[in-house]
């Protein structure tokens, strides 16, 4: 498999439907034909990928949203993120973002949106707003007030096997809470 395999996928009409409204159905496609190669980058067995721009956005994609998809509801499904995030700062550093097309820079940038970390979060609403992805960044700010306020994202609490404060549980039982 080659990163421009993974992207064609990932950026196919039949894909895009599917980005933020998955069905158990696609959760097991991906993982039926991608699991092998997301423990390959995981290993760091694609790190060459990283010399592209191309290979930057597929193996954001591999790591980052991929185990979303194929180890939903569980705590798999944030192993390779920091791993992301890794391959996310490489190609901002080597401005690969400026030779990615504005349509798919969303998929190279969600790591830093899907970070724990405040100055990830913070760098994340900085490239939605320098590249005007105005749809992106109102998620982006979003997903930085909340690790702002909560330096993590409560609803990840269960799945992680960490303990929520009582803010946080009365935020995961409000209507206005992020469920992931």
């Amino acid at each position: 498999m080659n990163p421009m395999q993974i992207i064609d996928y990932w950026y196919s009409d039949e894909m895009r439907k599917h980005w933020f409204a998955s069905t158990p159905e696609l959760d097991y496609e991906i993982k039926s034909n991608y699991e092998k190669i997301w423990e390959s980058a995981g290993a760091g067995n694609l790190d060459e990928w990283r010399n592209t721009p191309e290979g930057c956005l597929a193996l954001t994609i591999i790591l980052d949203q991929m185990p979303l998809n194929m180890f939903r509801g569980t705590a798999r499904s944030f192993a390779t993120e920091g791993k992301a995030v890794e391959v996310a700062l490489f190609a901002v550093e080597n401005d690969f973002d400026e030779q990615i097309s504005a349509d798919k820079l969303p998929f190279l940038f969600m790591p830093f949106m899907h970070s724990e970390n405040l100055e990830h979060q913070d760098l994340s609403v900085k490239l939605f707003s320098k590249h005007n992805l105005q749809d992106s960044l109102k998620f982006a700010l979003h997903h930085r007030d909340i690790v702002l306020k909560y330096g993590r994202f409560p609803h990840r609490n269960k799945i992680l096997g960490r303990e929520s404060t009582k803010e946080e549980m009365e935020y995961l039982a409000s209507e206005d809470s992020f469920k992931g």
